[in-house]
């Protein structure tokens, strides 16, 4: 635990970043419990980020993380997002709406964002942690020298080194169970995908760095179990989705309190990368859909509007309802007190 302990973190619990469901709030919480609280700023533009580090700011005095998506610049091709668009157009029209014209990406990568960098290294947030890759080295560097203490996610042993080449301080350990969006730096290279268990023991074993492990844990079985193979901490993101802190709506809370917690799924049908969510009507279609899905995060311009047409009619099942394999063992409660009984039950 000494680098967490640096940060002022007695509990080797760090909650996972998810964007579109982590708030200040949830963040919060998980940090004056004595976790590491995180906010999930990939998602939002500038403006936005800005007001969720300052928001979280406000209600702790306690280190949090801030992570960011560092995926390759979206390329743009014409036909295969109109040939997406067509294969969506019958869901479209189930519920009474039209498909977009065209699509664009929704989300700036931080590798292609100043204005981002530039408000970070002016707000210097404990904890900068990156998903997908790891920013430039002048980058690093920035935020190095504002104290920032930087996290980078790997999915496997090349990843990790490409971490530690980078100048990262820790290694967050994504393994194949974990919910949300697969950290691999290449969508389009095969995908080895290590269990949260092997992962981690790999890094910890291979690496320099220390390693937090994420993917599947939910209780502090988990929690000790990753820590006895050497991993400093543990990262926990499903285990906290059912916390009212969250900004998880009451269709994501049934269905992850449903038998599709039993079935998550892993699909690129939804953004345009691989990404684990609860079984629902979106991942049922992709897992029949031959198209080839537009980069991310282009093909999440489709999703989106087909979850909102949907939603308008009713309809949830067209979601981003993201969860682990451990989603079944998930508990209703305040983040604070989840947090407590997840170290007690570690202890």
């Amino acid at each position: 635990m000494t680098r967490i302990n640096t940060l002022g973190v007695s509990v080797p619990i760090v909650q996972a970043p998810m964007a579109g469901v982590s708030t200040p709030e949830l963040a919060a919480a998980v940090s004056n419990a004595g976790g590491l609280g995180s906010i999930g700023v990939g998602a939002t533009n500038v403006a936005g980020a800005r007001a969720m580090i300052e928001a979280t700011r406000a209600q702790t005095k306690q280190p949090f993380n801030v992570n960011l998506f560092v995926h390759a610049t979206a390329q743009v091709d014409d036909t295969r997002e109109r040939q997406w668009l067509e294969a969506l157009a019958p869901l479209f029209l189930q519920y009474g709406a039209e498909p977009p014209a065209a699509l664009k990406p929704l989300y700036t990568s931080f590798a292609d964002d100043d204005d981002m960098l530039a408000m970070l290294v002016e707000l210097a947030p404990p904890v900068v942690s990156f998903h997908f890759g790891v920013p430039s080295f002048d980058r690093i560097a920035a935020l190095k020298s504002v104290g920032c203490v930087l996290f980078a996610s790997a999915t496997c042993l090349r990843e990790a080194r490409q971490v530690a080449e980078a100048g990262i301080d820790m290694i967050v350990a994504q393994g194949w169970e974990a919910g949300g969006h697969r950290g691999v730096f290449d969508p389009a290279n095969a995908d080895d995908q290590l269990g949260t268990m092997a992962l981690t023991r790999l890094l910890v074993t291979q690496t320099d760095l220390p390693v937090i492990a994420a993917g599947g844990i939910m209780d502090g079985s988990g929690i000790r179990a990753a820590l006895a193979l050497g991993a400093e901490a543990a990262q926990l993101g499903t285990a906290f989705i059912a916390c009212p802190e969250s900004s998880a709506d009451a269709a994501y809370r049934e269905a992850l309190a449903s038998e599709n917690a039993h079935h998550t799924v892993m699909t690129r049908a939804i953004s345009g990368r691989p990404a684990r969510c609860l079984a629902n009507r979106f991942t049922q279609w992709g897992a029949d859909e031959l198209a080839e899905t537009p980069d991310y995060p282009i093909a999440y311009d489709a999703g989106k509007a087909l979850n909102a047409a949907a939603k308008a009619a009713g309809e949830s099942g067209f979601a981003a309802q993201w969860a682990g394999q451990g989603a079944p063992l998930h508990r209703s409660m305040p983040a604070a007190s989840l947090l407590k009984q997840l170290w007690q039950e570690a202890a």
